[in-house]
C-alpha cells in the first residue's frame, strides 16, 4: 500500500504546478508562500527547543489557541511552529500577533519534502490535531526519534470504516504514534481497534474558550445598527445552504419586518456566486467589506472577510451551523453556544455528533430539514446559562490537556 501511496504522490508532484496556479487564481493559495508546501521555509529557525503543532484548517488551529497562549509564556520553549494547509488558517494566525509562534504551510507528504522539513525545523515534539493522519510524515517523525502526539484526535464511523479497507496500512501508520488524546469515546474505541498503544481520553478541547482575541468585536456603529433589527446568523455555510437560508429569511420576514440574516460562508471566495443567487430572490444584499453605515433596507448581510465569525456569533441569539444540510458532517457549534446562542443544524452532523448530543440535552440545539422549519425555530432571545456550563467543562479539559502535554514535553527535554 505504501508503494501505491508513493506513486500517487509522484503524480501529484508532477501536476502540482498546475494545481497551485489554479488555486492562486481562485485566491485559495498564497502566491508568495506556496513554496513552503515544498519545504522551502520563509521563516527562520531559532536555536533552542521548538514544539510543533499541525492542524488542517481554521477550526483545528482555533482549538489550540489557548494552548499556544500558555506555551508563549513558557520560557523553556524558544519557538512554536504551527503548520496548516489552508490560506484562511494562515490569515487567522496573523491576527493573534504571537511573539514566538510562527506559521508555515504544511509540506507535501512525500519523503524528500518531509525529511527536508524535519531536518530544518528539528522539532522537539510533534503534535497533530483532530483527524490529520499523514503516512510519510508519521513514519519519518518516528525515524527521527521525535515523539508524535495526536491531540483532540477524531475518527468518525465513516472515516474509520474507510481506513479499515486498508487496515494493515492504517495500523502501520498509527504504530508511529506515541500517545493519542481522543476528543470522544467513539474515537477512543476506533484507536483501540487500530492498535494505538497509548490512549488517554480527556475530552474535547473545543470546549475550551479562546480568550486571546476578545478585543475583536463589532464596531460601535455596526452594533448600534444591528440593535435596531432582529438578527440571526447562518455560519460556515456551503453551497447551496446560503440560498436555503435566504428562503427561510423570506418566510420569517413576514412576521418580522426589521429582520436581517447574517451569512458567513465557509469559503469566502464564493461570495460573488452567493450574492448572485440570493439576488434572484429579490432580496437586498450587502457585504461586510463595504463598511456600510446604515442597514435600513438590508435583508442579507454577508461576511466576506477572514476571522470575523466570533464577533457575529457573540451578538446573535440564534446561529444555524452550515455543512449540515449538505453532507459535510457539520461545523463545531461550541463557540456560538458559548455566547448563549440557540443552535440550529441540518441532519448531517457526524463530525460533531457528541457535541450536538450535549447541546441537545441542554435544550439549545435543534435539527431542521427545510427552510420552513428553520424559520419557525429561530429565536431572538439568548440562553446564557449554556455558556457558563461550556466554560466550566472547557476549563477542566484545557487544564488536564496542558498537564499531560507538559509531561510529554518535559520527557523529551530530559532525553536531550
Amino acid at each position: 500500500m505504501f508503494f501505491v501511496y508513493q506513486l500517487f504522490l509522484i503524480i501529484l508532484i508532477i501536476i502540482s504546478p498546475f494545481i497551485i496556479f489554479y488555486r492562486i487564481l481562485k485566491n485559495k493559495e498564497d502566491k508568495k508562500r506556496f513554496i513552503e508546501k515544498f519545504s522551502i521555509s520563509t521563516e527562520k529557525k531559532i536555536e533552542g527547543k521548538l514544539i510543533w503543532f499541525h492542524g488542517a484548517s481554521v477550526g483545528e488551529i482555533l482549538s489550540i489557541i489557548p494552548i499556544i497562549d500558555y506555551y508563549e509564556n513558557d520560557k523553556s520553549i524558544t519557538q512554536i511552529l504551527i503548520t496548516s494547509s489552508t490560506l484562511s488558517s494562515s490569515k487567522i494566525i496573523k491576527k493573534y500577533k504571537f511573539k514566538k509562534t510562527i506559521h508555515q504551510f504544511y509540506p507535501i507528504d512525500q519523503s524528500y519534502f518531509v525529511n527536508k522539513f524535519l531536518n530544518y525545523w528539528k522539532p522537539s515534539i510533534a503534535i497533530f490535531i483532530d483527524s490529520e493522519i499523514w503516512p510519510n510524515m508519521f513514519r519519518n517523525i518516528k525515524n527521527n526519534k521525535i515523539n508524535l502526539i495526536l491531540l483532540n484526535a477524531r475518527l468518525t464511523k465513516k472515516s474509520f470504516y474507510r481506513w479499515m479497507k486498508i487496515k494493515d496500512f492504517f495500523s502501520l501508520i498509527l504504530k508511529n504514534v506515541t500517545v493519542a488524546f481522543p476528543q470522544n469515546l467513539e474515537t477512543k474505541i476506533y484507536l483501540n481497534k487500530a492498535n494505538v498503544k497509548k490512549i488517554n481520553h480527556i475530552g474535547n478541547l473545543k470546549f475550551a474558550e479562546n480568550h486571546k482575541n476578545d478585543s475583536n468585536t463589532i464596531s460601535k456603529n455596526l452594533k448600534r445598527e444591528f440593535n435596531k433589527k432582529k438578527i440571526w446568523v447562518a455560519s460556515s455555510t456551503h453551497r447551496p445552504e446560503e440560498f436555503f437560508c435566504a428562503r427561510a429569511h423570506i418566510i420569517l420576514k413576514k412576521a418580522n419586518k426589521n429582520l436581517i440574516t447574517i451569512i458567513i460562508p465557509r469559503h469566502i471566495h464564493r461570495v460573488k456566486e452567493i450574492v448572485n443567487q440570493i439576488k434572484k430572490l429579490k432580496l437586498n444584499v450587502v457585504l461586510h467589506s463595504s463598511k456600510i453605515k446604515k442597514l435600513n433596507d438590508v435583508d442579507i448581510y454577508i461576511v466576506d472577510t477572514f476571522g470575523e465569525t466570533r464577533k457575529f456569533h457573540e451578538i446573535s441569539s440564534t446561529v444555524f451551523l452550515g455543512g449540515s444540510i449538505v453532507e459535510r458532517g457539520g461545523q463545531n457549534p461550541l463557540e456560538a453556544a458559548r455566547f448563549g446562542a440557540n443552535i440550529l443544524h441540518g441532519p448531517n452532523i457526524y463530525n460533531f455528533k457528541d457535541v450536538y448530543k450535549f447541546l441537545k440535552k441542554l435544550n439549545v440545539s435543534k435539527k431542521i430539514k427545510t427552510p420552513n422549519e428553520l424559520a419557525f425555530k429561530i429565536k431572538f432571545k439568548k440562553n446564557m446559562k449554556t455558556g457558563v456550563k461550556i466554560k466550566n467543562i472547557g476549563d477542566k479539559i484545557l487544564k488536564k490537556t496542558i498537564y499531560e502535554l507538559n509531561k510529554q514535553i518535559r520527557n523529551e527535554y530530559e532525553k536531550t
